[in-house]
Parts: C-alpha cells; sequence; structure tokens
C-alpha cells in the first residue's frame, strides 16, 4: 500500500495550512513506502535548503518507520552518537510516518522553520491519515 496523489496532496495542504498559521514558510514532502516522492509543496519564501532537507526527513521517517525525533532525541538527550553512523537518517523534527489500518503508506517531512514548527506541520498533515 502507498500513499495516494489524491491523499498526498491533502496531506500537503494541511500542513502547509498549519504553517501559515502559525507565520512561517516552509517546504514539504509525502512520500510513499519506499521513501520515492509523491508530492511537494515550496511556500513562497521558503529557503531553498529546505527542499532536500523536507524530502530527507520523509525518507528517513518512512525507511526507519519512525518520526525522525526519534533520533534527535538519540543524540541530544542519550547521547547516542552511533546514530550519525546509519546510513539515511536524519536527526532533526519534522518527519512523520504515515500509517494507514496499520500499514505504513508513506511518510511526511516538513523543513523551513524551527524543529518545533516543522514538526508541529508534519503532525497536522499525518492526522489526515493517521487516525
Amino acid at each position: 500500500m502507498h500513499v495516494t496523489i489524491a491523499e498526498a496532496e491533502k496531506i500537503v495542504e494541511a500542513a502547509r495550512d498549519k504553517a501559515l498559521a502559525i507565520g512561517t514558510q516552509m517546504c514539504i514532502a509525502v512520500v510513499d513506502s519506499g521513501g520515492n516522492l509523491v508530492a511537494f509543496g515550496r511556500m513562497d519564501g521558503a529557503q531553498l535548503a529546505s527542499i532536500s532537507i523536507s524530502e530527507h526527513k520523509a525518507r528517513t521517517a518512512a525507511t526507519f518507520r519512525r518520526p525522525t525525533r526519534v533520533f534527535e532525541d538519540g543524540i541530544q538527550r542519550s547521547d547516542y552518537k552511533y546514530i550519525l553512523s546509519l546510513d539515511g537518517v536524519i536527526a532533526s523534527r519534522g518527519g512523520i510516518p504515515l500509517v494507514e489500518d496499520g500499514k505504513l503508506i508513506g511518510a511526511i517531512g516538513c523543513s523551513g522553520a524551527a524543529g518545533s514548527q516543522d514538526e508541529a506541520a508534519c503532525k497536522v498533515g499525518a492526522a489526515t491519515i493517521n487516525k
């Protein structure tokens, strides 16, 4: 099972609306369960570096089937430096897996603001699927 284009576009829209509500600009990427890009949005004024970062966060969340915050916390709170050696990991908040009927169907990644804001937008986007 993979996230559909229709679902992915709704996810991007919900995350974008949250970013607008908190007064920031970001890039939002939705990938399928294999980490392949399905939908993407770059808000006006979002930094260019956030294009690839949002995709990386989404791919990491899909590949490892967990929020990217887990990796950030592992490094910052638990001093698990080995996480930095894992291929494909980005240890920054803002990547959330998408789960439908208990199955991973993709992930969302947001970048462009503070980690807490990226994560907040991702959670709103993911909530359109993760029920």
